[in-house]
């Protein structure tokens, strides 16, 4: 049979529509790919729970407690408390004054050098610029001096795990070691791990004066909304200087 001009024409519309077809196909699938990408970068991994409050949410979150003293501390709200003994570790005399530079959880592997973090809006601690270290609150004390030395880092950041990721793991008697500027090493034992509501810190109890030397670690915890990209709760980790060396 002989092929009409308009069967011509039909079957090159049919291949330039089958051509579309499949072009339009091609960067759905792209566009799809390019989607998932991005909405896997948006997932974080959840910490390990920290205390009694477990860690169902995700992604980039920091601790950002007040700064300063004042209001009324708030209690443990179920976290780990006294050592295995159950005794508090005994006290060591409080060193010199020098700045920290780096920090040590053997049990959680964790090393960092440090940051130095002051105040910033609202006269909030500042957070770490880099997820990956942690950092010093400059205003307070230095740790192994006499007060409550407080280091804060990164839970998460941008679907991976921050410096502070397992912090909600430290036991009672753990031990974290600070180096500091001096040469000396201070050494700190875990007293106890407490989880607090972010609107319930108990800023007197973290930064109010001490008549020995002791330091206190900060990340978030808890419950995460997407909503407004915070965790609920903050981790705090207490611990006591127990010894030094150079």
């Amino acid at each position: 049979m002989n092929e009409t001009h308009e069967d011509s024409e039909h079957r090159r519309t049919s291949r330039r529509r089958n051509v579309t077809l499949i072009a339009t196909a091609g960067s759905l699938l792209v566009i799809g790919g390019l989607l998932l990408a991005l909405g896997m970068s948006q997932q974080q991994p959840a910490p390990p729970p920290a205390a009694a409050a477990a860690d169902k949410g995700s992604p980039a979150a920091t601790a950002q407690p007040p700064a300063q003293p004042g209001g009324k501390a708030e209690g443990n709200s179920g976290g780990k408390t006294a050592t295995p003994s159950g005794e508090p570790p005994p006290h060591a005399g409080a060193l010199p004054a020098s700045r920290p530079v780096s920090i040590t959880i053997p049990s959680l592997k964790v090393t960092s050098t440090l940051e130095e973090l002051g105040l910033g809006r609202n006269r909030a601690m500042e957070t770490p610029r880099d997820p990956a270290k942690a950092g010093w609150y400059r205003p307070g004390a230095t740790p192994g001096a006499v007060g409550p030395a407080v280091i804060a880092g990164h839970v998460t950041w941008n679907g991976t795990p921050g410096v502070f990721f397992k912090l909600g793991r430290l036991d009672p008697g753990d031990r974290i070691d600070v180096g500091r500027a001096d040469g000396r090493t201070a050494e700190f034992t875990v007293d106890r791990t407490a989880v607090y509501p972010k609107d319930k810190f108990p800023t007197v109890e973290v930064y109010r004066n001490l008549d020995h030397a002791g330091l206190r670690l900060i990340t978030c915890g808890g419950d995460y909304s997407k909503a407004d990209s915070h965790y609920a709760d903050n981790v705090v980790v207490y611990a006591t200087l127990t010894g030094s060396h150079t």
